[in-house]
């Protein structure tokens, strides 16, 4: 007989799926950084990783393939997308049960401030040299995906680094999408041997993907309101945001 999810708590995540379908739908990443940083206020952070796969899955397959991008950006960022799948699957099937989640959530927190704070405050970053850009496209790629595989998040240094590629908006959306997309399988595959996935968690993400989707779309025409600068400026305002929030929550769980 399959479990019976609780109604006021499903109504909180999918509450909280709609939050962050907006934020997604405006800056192309947040999704599963809100979810995971408000479900863990109620649930262990490996329960809310298991939460969070079906509708950031499902979410960046529809963002992967809009836009009109695909092939010139899946060209230039394979070799991100590829090195974040197999550094998601070192921190989700191999340190992830090993660690203190708390603790890296809070580094991640740390980390989000501090390249978002230079980001809004200091000098645009210049665009890596094109022979400089191949060589750290696999290393910008595994560290995001390991920071993925122990706290869920693919945000650093994978946002502040295509944001430093100078992509065009629909370009960098795009490009979160697809490395996001290859780092979930291995996450998910990794939470799987923990033993960290539930029928029930899955049971209350599945439906969580409607309000996840209206979210996004409802972002989506409000992202296309904004000009190239201003939407730069929102990617590192969210960023600040979240990192705040993820630093300040670890702290006091420490």
């Amino acid at each position: 007989m399959l479990p019976i999810p609780d109604l006021a708590d499903a109504a909180l995540v999918w509450a909280i799926f709609l939050l962050a379908g907006v934020v997604k739908g405006v800056t192309g990443f947040g999704l599963p950084t809100i979810t995971l940083g408000l479900l863990a206020l109620t649930r262990s952070l490996p329960e809310a990783m298991a939460l969070t796969l079906a509708p950031a899955f499902a979410t960046n397959v529809w963002q992967a393939l809009a836009g009109g991008a695909f092939r010139p950006t899946l060209r230039r960022l394979w070799s991100f997308a590829l090195a974040g799948a197999a550094g998601a699957w070192l921190g989700a099937g191999v340190l992830l049960a090993r660690t203190d989640a708390a603790q890296l959530s809070a580094l991640l927190g740390v980390l989000l401030v501090a390249s978002s704070a230079l980001a809004l405050l200091g000098p645009p970053w210049p665009p890596p040299r094109p022979g400089r850009e191949r060589w750290l496209q696999p290393l910008m790629g595994g560290a995001s995906g390991l920071l993925a595989g122990l706290t869920g998040s693919f945000l650093v240094p994978a946002a502040p680094w295509l944001a430093a590629l100078r992509l065009p908006p629909a370009q960098f959306v795009q490009g979160f999408a697809l490395a996001v997309l290859a780092v979930m399988l291995p996450l998910g595959a990794g939470l799987a041997r923990n033993g960290l996935l539930a029928l029930e968690s899955g049971l209350t993400a599945l439906a969580g993907l409607v309000p996840a989707f209206l979210g996004m779309a409802a972002g989506q025409r409000l992202r296309a309101r904004l000009p190239e600068a201003l939407f730069r400026r929102a990617v590192q305002a969210a960023l600040l945001v979240l990192g705040l929030y993820l630093a300040l929550r670890g702290a006091l769980a420490a």
